[in-house]
């Protein structure tokens, strides 16, 4: 039993005790907070109910008590959030439902989440069981009406699975397969929510194999059904669905072996409040969506072909993740990783694996060169074949790395590129107005500077006076 874990943690915890302390109210400590105490781990976002004063009302004064920010998530049900001065800490405040404590635990949706502790006293309540199923390691539902109610938590069991990597619970997972049809119904924001979380989690492949075995993987990502029509081939051992499914495990694998710079970089949260990380692992999901428009095969060799799947898959993915609510900043990132993602083993596959070539490879990708990098050899690790050797493919990762290690090195000193021409200049020079070739023009020289064949303000005025 991990209770003394659990005591101990609230004991020592500093915004706990300075709340109890200074306020007279009945106060628990309930849900995931709960849970990462028992499990030992630390915990910033506190889930709280008040039992003898309105939430809002109780999370004013706190907010006011530790001067931070006062947030109302959703009123009508009365929850609220105080952000802490850190920024990093917060409170999600609520009342129980219908004031009672036992009611609110019993419509939960897991047993695991379900254990509330009050923050005074010390007392556990615990009427569900959820202490014994953290000990065991089990996600197990509370009622199967809970999951009717509120489909969402279909996907949470599976967030949960990905987060934690617990085993689910026989009966839990009939329940989900029984209402997976419920899944499309919860707003679309909820879901992004929650796919990002499990994408955030360390066994999302795992938790993606369980909701394929369940059938709500084809519900929330359709093209699933066409990347399981795409057999194995020369170049892939797998069919296509499970080729993209693997790219996901590898994606971990690559991220828990790789150096504390690459996971620095890939734990960042530049977009979508979530990251880098977990955004590769999506893209990683669907980097191939684009092969079944374009598969064929040719009639005399039996081979197939995939010509420009991943321009195509790239331009697939927007709508799909629109309709998902994503982003336009996560829509930019996600579908510029499909586009490039065999980018990295053309660079290393050059003739000549210069310099010059490696370093316009890194102005190309820039920030999003390790994670370019990622997929390459995901993608790799991913895929056998009678034509793909191990000896082919530990010397594409060996390539792929020495590409990575240059970034990493040449990142210390780069500089950005000086504009040698704006528009204006382009313009008088050519005698052009503004048009598209005009853009066009300036994305070729800016193309050339990349690759290091124009370097002065002589070399690009010659330059574009060539490709006029």
């Amino acid at each position: 039993m991990n209770i003394q874990i659990l005591t101990n943690k609230i004991k020592n915890d500093d915004i706990l005790n300075n709340i109890a302390s200074f306020f007279p109210n009945k106060i628990y400590l309930v849900g995931g907070s709960v849970r990462d105490c028992l499990m030992g781990k630390d915990t910033y976002d506190r889930d709280l109910i008040v039992a003898d004063i309105d939430a809002g009302v109780f999370a004013q004064k706190v907010s006011d008590f530790f001067d931070g920010k006062f947030i109302p998530l959703d009123v009508e049900n009365k929850i609220y959030r105080v952000v802490l001065k850190d920024k990093i800490n917060y409170l999600d405040i609520t009342n129980p439902v219908e004031n009672s404590m036992e009611k609110d635990i019993s419509r939960r949706d897991l047993t695991i989440n379900a254990i509330a502790v009050d923050i005074k006293t010390g007392e556990i309540l615990d009427i569900v069981g959820g202490i014994k199923d953290v000990d065991d390691k089990i996600i197990r539902g509370i009622k199967d009406e809970n999951f009717t109610d509120d489909p969402l938590r279909i996907l949470r069991v599976f967030r949960f699975y990905s987060l934690l990597g617990f085993e689910i619970d026989s009966h839990l997972l009939d329940v989900c397969k029984k209402y997976k049809n419920l899944i499309s119904k919860p707003a679309k924001e909820r879901v992004e929510y929650e796919l990002m979380k499990l994408f955030s989690g360390k066994y999302a492949y795992q938790s993606l194999l369980k909701m394929d075995e369940c059938g709500i993987l084809e519900i929330l990502f359709p093209f699933v059904k066409e990347l399981k029509q795409v057999p194995p081939n020369l170049h892939h051992h797998l069919d296509l669905f499970h080729h993209s499914i693997e790219t996901v495990r590898q994606v971990e694998l690559l991220y828990e072996n790789s150096s504390s710079k690459v996971q620095e970089h890939m734990d960042k949260v530049d977009f979508g409040g979530f990251s880098r990380l977990a955004h590769l692992k999506l893209a990683s999901f669907m980097h191939d969506i684009g092969k079944f428009s374009t598969w064929t095969i040719e009639e005399d060799t039996g081979r197939h072909r995939f010509i420009k799947h991943d321009d195509v898959g790239s331009k697939l993915a927007k709508p799909i993740l629109k309709k998902m609510c994503f982003s336009n900043k996560q829509i930019e990132y996600i579908t510029l990783i499909i586009k490039k993602h065999m980018y990295p083993t053309a660079v290393v596959s050059s003739p000549e694996l210069t310099d010059k070539v490696m370093m316009r490879f890194v102005r190309k990708m820039g920030d999003d060169a390790i994670d370019n990098i990622l997929i390459a050899q995901a993608d790799r690790l991913s895929a056998r074949g009678p034509e793909i050797t191990e000896e082919i493919v530990n010397e594409n990762i060996s390539l792929l790395n020495s590409l990575l290690e240059f970034y990493l090195s040449a990142k210390e000193s780069l500089k950005p590129l000086p504009k040698l021409l704006d528009g204006n200049e382009v313009m008088q020079i050519l005698g052009l107005s503004p048009s598209p070739k005009l853009g066009q023009i300036m994305n070729e020289l800016h193309e050339a500077q990349v690759s290091g064949d124009v370097t002065t303000k002589d070399d690009a005025i010659s330059f574009i006076k060539t490709i006029m």
